[in-house]
């Protein structure tokens, strides 16, 4: 079996395939992992690291704008697990052009590749911002898409060209969507790892606005788990949820990061608010959990401390992205 991860070198994807390539997924166990990442700023073969030795494992740079290269290394692939996307809400604000032709166009792209080469199972990994802003209950798979920001409008674009290919040209195609990840090897431009290495340094953490949007909260190994379930055996032409049942406002995550390396609330400085700020994110993951058996295994607070601890003890790591003008 031969499994194409497109940004398999960013935060999620390479947590996907060091799970795959340290056996973590019996299905999955003699799979040939071809990573397909352009190495933006938030990709790094570093985050490979621990499996680059595999014989299973063999990267290829690359952008999935470029149809050619797609293509190219589609070539004999039975599954694709699509991750590679530009990710961050502040970026997007500031410019949302490489949101548009990479999350969309480039999605694009894989699905029209993966439809001529025949490709058996198409993994297509979202979010819950599609679903835009919930004041009360969760969302389900059937909920309408009212994304707010310009890069949850392209990852709910993405969506949309998933469905079609799979309704139109048949190609088994499946959507999740989660909702927050936190863990280790995350650009410190995300909350959690930016509030650490900014408390490690003894720098104050900046907190938008009243500090009560209110988040749900997955450890990307559960994450990865979800996904791979669908992997396995989701059902062509559905969307997946996949939640980590903590939910915490903005201001209560800070609070347990503040206590988690011993600092206090004087360092805590309010800015203002994001534009187009989301209050409320909440996904129904019943869907998933009946299906395929799916339940979150880390504990918040245990994955929290663990991942705390990953950054305290991997300087080497952040630092030379967030001093080298990336953050």
């Amino acid at each position: 079996m031969r499994v194409l991860v497109t940004g398999g070198a960013g935060f999620i994807g390479s947590a996907y395939v060091r799970s795959v390539l340290s056996g973590k997924y019996p299905a999955f166990a003699d799979a040939e992992v071809v990573v397909f990442d352009l190495l933006t700023y938030a990709g790094s073969m570093t985050n490979l690291a621990p499996v680059a030795e595999s014989e299973r494992l063999r990267f290829v740079h690359g952008d999935i704008r470029d149809a050619a290269a797609v293509t190219a290394v589609m070539a004999g692939v039975d599954s694709v697990v699509h991750f590679a996307a530009e990710s961050h809400v502040d970026r997007s604000i500031a410019g949302a052009s490489d949101f548009v032709t990479t999350n969309v166009v480039g999605t694009q792209v894989l699905l029209q590749a993966a439809l001529e080469a025949g490709v058996g199972r198409f993994v297509h990994v979202s979010t819950d911002e599609v679903y835009g802003s919930i004041d009360s209950g969760a969302w389900t798979e059937e909920e309408p898409l009212a994304p707010n920001s310009p890069y949850s409008a392209s990852k709910a674009g993405s969506d949309l060209l998933a469905r079609s290919y799979h309704r139109t040209h048949g190609l088994p195609v499946s959507i999740t969507r989660c909702s927050n990840n936190y863990g280790p090897y995350q650009f410190p431009e995300k909350v959690i790892p930016l509030f650490v290495s900014n408390l490690l340094d003894g720098k104050k953490v900046p907190l938008y606005g009243d500090g009560r949007n209110v988040r749900d909260w997955l450890h990307v190994d559960d994450h990865c788990r979800g996904i791979q379930l669908v992997a396995e055996n989701g059902r062509a032409g559905e969307v997946y949820n996949i939640g980590g049942g903590t939910e915490l406002s903005n201001l209560e995550l800070t609070h347990r990061l503040i206590a988690a390396v011993g600092a206090d609330e004087s360092m805590i400085e309010p800015v203002a608010d994001r534009l187009g700020h989301d209050r409320r994110y909440c996904v129904d993951w019943s869907k998933i959990a009946g299906e395929l058996g799916y339940a979150p295994q880390v504990g918040f607070d245990d994955g929290l401390a663990a991942t705390v601890e990953w950054y305290t003890e991997h300087r080497s790591w952040w630092e030379p992205l967030k001093h080298g003008s990336r953050v």
